[in-house]
């Protein structure tokens, strides 16, 4: 096969999609995150906008732990592919794409003199980043100069430290921050732990100031499903592809960027205009809500019924005709209505979401959403449910049914490791949440034969759901009604009854 590399690549030798060396101004991003998501998500939106002569946007990779693929990336010469596979307006599609606009991989544990001279170019202006959910969070630790904080955010102070004293806290050496991680106000929180360890560490107020007036940290939200590398089908992909890339990332078609900052920011990244979805807004809110309310909440109100029906994935969710559906009457006459913004946009998206939820080449385990189940209902799927028994007067059946089929699927027993376990067709599955609320849920369940009890035992308990459930009209009834029929028929029956 032939090898790997951009010397390869300049001379024709790599059949595969790419973009051709550029004459513009380089645009330079750092990239914070060296996962699956942000290859198949940042920089491969980058290496499309320059492959169409928009930008010459060059990514700076780190690592975010001591353990990364620096090294393997530097091997391959910060090349690899994207595999796009799924489904768009009811047609199979696929491409293939060799992304180049990484130019170099650092270690910052023990390149952080690179990292510092990264933060002292004249050309950089983005910092991108992906550190987990746990990861815009502020932990104490004191600066070392000349060593890479472990923190997040205390990294990007000592980043911001280097910057400012290189170029005297001039307006133009700015930054804009555009984080990636998947929680609310990801930018806002960012800024604010930057400022709180810059206080600790007794930096000068200039440095506070410059931060603060020069430097644009956005609220972001991302979404695309990346599932990574495709081990099952690596070697016939390489031989089809005629080389061998063990970083290459197979994702969904489907992307949205949405970045709430300053519109002039637009045109120094044009990603839009690349024909990608790349939204910049004055407001976030309504994009996180139609995200979290359509795909989140019909997620989380289907995967737990599903599962206790016997199914695997989110597929088999699509393809079976009962669950297929129930996820229809829940998702377009249930939560849809009530996202805020106009028809046509919300069920549009609603569409591409059954369209993504039944990718053939996605495997998206059930069990894997039925994670914190309870906390993910109460932010996903309670506001629905209230706005929906606000406007008639009780909540709505199949997401009532949801919560039936969440307590069913929280009924457990504590085994002798400590584990709490429930029974699905006669075989045990563990159950992951907080010990606290598994605790609740065990002792609600234990010995229990009146459902309509369990219901609103459950219910009512406001550690759970940080409120008293059985107060919205309707809920505490219809669940009560839809966990007996499921006790007695089983779910797959008790749904098809709705």
């Amino acid at each position: 096969m032939i090898e790997l590399n951009r010397t390869n690549l300049a001379a024709g030798q790599l059949a595969v999609a790419s973009s051709a060396p550029s004459t513009l101004k380089p645009v330079r991003l750092l990239q914070i995150g060296d996962g699956n998501f942000l290859r198949g998500f940042v920089d491969w939106m980058v290496d499309v906008a320059n492959g169409a002569g928009l930008m010459n946007g060059e990514v700076i990779m780190a690592q975010p732990q001591e353990r990364g693929i620096a090294e393997l990336m530097t091997a391959q010469d910060h090349l690899f592919t994207v595999l796009l596979r799924g489904v768009q307006n009811g047609q199979p599609t696929q491409s293939k794409r060799l992304v180049s606009c990484v130019t170099d991989t650092l270690n910052p544990y023990t390149q952080w003199e690179a990292m510092l001279a990264t933060m002292q170019d004249p050309a950089l202006r983005f910092v991108v980043s992906n550190t987990t959910e746990a990861g815009i969070a502020y932990v104490e630790e004191a600066f070392v100069d000349g060593q890479c904080p472990a923190n997040f955010p205390a990294k990007v102070t000592a980043l911001l430290l280097a910057r400012f004293q290189a170029f005297g806290g001039s307006a133009a050496s700015g930054l804009v921050f555009l984080p990636a991680e998947l929680i609310e106000a990801n930018g806002t929180k960012l800024k604010k732990f930057v400022l709180q360890f810059a206080q600790a560490w007794q930096l000068p107020a200039e440095f506070i100031a410059w931060v603060e007036a020069h430097n644009v940290f956005c609220n972001t939200l991302v979404d695309r499903i990346v599932p990574g590398f495709p081990a099952a089908e690596a070697q016939a992909l390489f031989a089809e592809l005629g080389y061998q890339d063990p970083l290459m990332v197979a994702a969904e078609p489907f992307l949205l960027w949405v970045i709430e900052g300053p519109a002039a920011l637009a045109d120094e990244l044009p990603l839009h205009k690349a024909g990608l979805d790349v939204v910049w807004t004055d407001d976030l809110q309504p994009y996180r809500t139609r995200k979290v309310r359509i795909l989140n909440g019909a997620h989380t109100a289907s995967s737990l019924a599903s599962y206790c029906a016997g199914l695997d994935t989110v597929r088999e969710m699509t393809e079976d005709p009962v669950v297929s559906k129930y996820l229809k009457q829940v998702m377009f006459e249930e939560i849809v209505p009530f996202v805020p913004l106009p028809d046509a946009e919300r069920r549009a998206y609603a569409e591409t979401i059954m369209e993504r939820f039944a990718n053939p080449h996605i495997r998206h385990e059930l069990s894997s959403i039925a994670l914190n189940s309870v906390s993910k209902w109460q932010v996903r799927v309670l506001p629905t449910v209230k706005d929906y028994a606000a406007q008639h007067g009780q909540a709505p059946a199949g997401l009532s049914f949801s919560l039936a089929a969440l307590l069913k699927f929280y009924q457990c027993e504590r085994t002798a490791n400590g584990e709490y376990v429930g029974q699905r067709q006669g075989q045990t599955y563990p159950i992951k949440d907080n010990a606290d609320i598994l605790a609740i849920m065990s002792a609600a369940w234990q010995g229990a034969t009146d459902m309509a009890q369990v219901a609103s035992t459950l219910l009512a308990d406001t550690r759970l759901w940080g409120e008293d459930l059985t107060r919205v009209p309707g809920l505490a009834e219809q669940t009560a009604a839809s966990l007996a029929r499921i006790q007695a028929v089983g779910i797959k029956a008790a749904m098809s009854a709705l």
